[in-house]
């Protein structure tokens, strides 16, 4: 048995045909869903994309105890335990964040990897004759990082030169000289359609609409403040860079045909989380709420052992159920702490695996949705206190922790998924964190109420039973004691 998994980044749901959008060009995400089965109901867990991927490691929530970092030394890896299982494992990508310190060695628990480089603000190439001249607007927020990607731009014009075609030719090659060995999982991960919205011409042709403004193709983590036309004009440039994943996308697809790889080939495609477009009035993600077009994603699985396909499912699932499903389907046992299940029976029959689901960043709103309602949990002070890291790779995004933010460390007592590691227990200190008590928290019915426009001003009995998911779910996953305090909820009424 062989499996692949194509992952996108912030892969809009609502920017598929798939699931109801009539104007974005993507027809072999219209193909996959005639050969796959489609799940109407997934959603994130742990947010944003490091944590995600740990999660799809792990198995298991992990925005309660640690923000963006490594995979602990405690942790569970599935690529690594089936490497130790006898499954081939192998990664190509372009994610970059994968080769920075926050992710550090995450690509390390695969048998071989591969890597291609230039997304987004990617430290790659360097010209400093000033030949190269970075348009204006990009003088802003964050000037050195897009500086740093026009300068990746100048070497990648051609197609062929850019991040994801290359990813996926290095995907393709792998498939080619393996397909007739058997046991591997090979992941195909690429950077798009995350921002910045660099696609060739021939995929913004695909949607001509009237912009006389600069190039803007990268929107700034904020409220939107741009006329409706320059946001058209930014729905449009992510459209561009959905067609072309969708290419790419089919190139994949039609290698499955030509090398005869549905007989025996599990096929899972899927996205860390989605990314606001100007809809409640925000561009990008985890600085607001994590409304639907974030948190509710697209997923894609064919699994050969039941064959079902074109086929829809409404069980709710998430990311930690991932994992679980490569195991079960290599019959590799999965590890104690895994709180992910395997999809097998929801593939075949939709048969439920949860009630409800965590979901959320660190610091932030803790979200549980039962797949109709969802429930936002603000922190119930302005300080968002307390609040610390649990972790034993003290490791940001870039960078280290920082000198200060050491100083007054403490060891804590294991969690139970620690294998009996005492963490470094590290405060927080005040930023993007202290936002969340101004949004409230909110309660949405997202089945009448999909766009999440109006929420549930009294309605105490859905409350309450989502208030009882939200305390159970965060009670297994042992998390901190602290972070019911700040959100002022009591441990003991579960």
């Amino acid at each position: 048995m062989k499996a692949i998994m194509v992952m996108f980044d912030s892969l809009n749901r609502h920017m598929l045909p798939p699931y109801g959008c009539d104007w974005v060009k993507a027809p072999n995400f219209a193909r996959l869903a005639e050969r796959a089965v489609t799940f109407d109901t997934s959603y994130v867990g742990s947010m944003p994309c490091m944590p995600a991927r740990r999660e799809f490691h792990t198995g298991r929530y992990n925005f309660l105890h640690r923000s963006w970092g490594p995979i602990e030394p405690f942790d569970d890896s599935t690529p690594e335990i089936l490497k130790r299982n006898g499954i081939y494992t192998h990664l190509v990508s372009d994610h970059y964040h994968y080769w920075e310190e926050g992710g550090c060695n995450y690509h390390t628990r695969y048998n071989s990897w591969e890597y291609s480089r230039g997304q987004e603000g990617d430290p790659w190439k360097a010209n400093l004759t000033g030949a190269i001249r970075v348009p204006e607007i990009l003088h802003r927020e964050g000037a050195e990082k897009n500086r740093q990607d026009w300068t990746n731009r100048h070497y990648m014009q051609d197609e062929k030169d850019q991040p994801q075609p290359k990813t996926f030719a290095m995907g393709m090659d792998f498939m080619r000289t393996n397909h007739a060995a058997d046991n591997w999982f090979l992941q195909i991960e690429t950077f798009d359609p995350h921002e910045p919205y660099f696609s060739s011409q021939k995929y913004k042709d695909l949607y001509p609409h009237p912009y006389t403004g600069p190039n803007y193709d990268w929107p700034l983590y904020g409220p939107v403040k741009d006329p409706p036309e320059t946001v058209q004009h930014m729905r449009y440039e992510n459209a561009a860079l959905v067609s072309m994943c969708d290419v790419y996308m089919g190139k994949i697809i039609d290698l499955m045909d030509e090398l005869d790889l549905w007989k025996d080939t599990m096929l899972i495609v899927n996205t860390d989380h989605g990314f606001l477009l100007g809809e409640h009035d925000c561009w990008a993600k985890c600085w607001m709420p994590f409304y639907e077009e974030i948190a509710h994603t697209p997923l894609f699985i064919w699994d050969p052992r039941c064959g079902c396909k074109g086929e829809r499912r409404q069980s709710l699932v998430q990311t930690i159920d991932l994992p679980a499903t490569l195991l079960e389907y290599f019959k590799v046992q999965r590890p104690d702490d895994m709180q992910g299940v395997p999809l097998r029976g929801t593939i075949a029959h939709d048969t439920p695996v949860r009630e409800a689901g965590l979901f959320g960043i660190h610091g932030g709103q803790v979200n549980v949705t039962d797949g109709r309602h969802v429930y936002m949990r603000a922190p119930a002070t302005p300080g968002n206190r307390p609040l610390f890291d649990y972790t034993l790779m003290p490791t940001h995004m870039r960078r280290t922790f920082e000198v200060a933010e050491l100083q007054n460390t403490e060891m804590a007592e294991p969690f139970s998924f620690m294998k009996g590691c005492r963490p470094m227990k590290i405060e927080v200190r005040q930023g993007l964190q202290s936002k969340f008590h101004e949004y409230g928290t909110r309660l949405y019915d997202v089945t009448a109420d999909p766009h999440q426009q109006h929420p549930l001003q009294d309605d105490p009995e859905t409350e309450q039973r989502m208030i009882r998911h939200l305390i159970r779910l965060m009670k297994e996953n042992d998390a901190p004691a602290e972070q019911f305090e700040r959100l002022g909820l009591d441990a003991a009424a579960v």
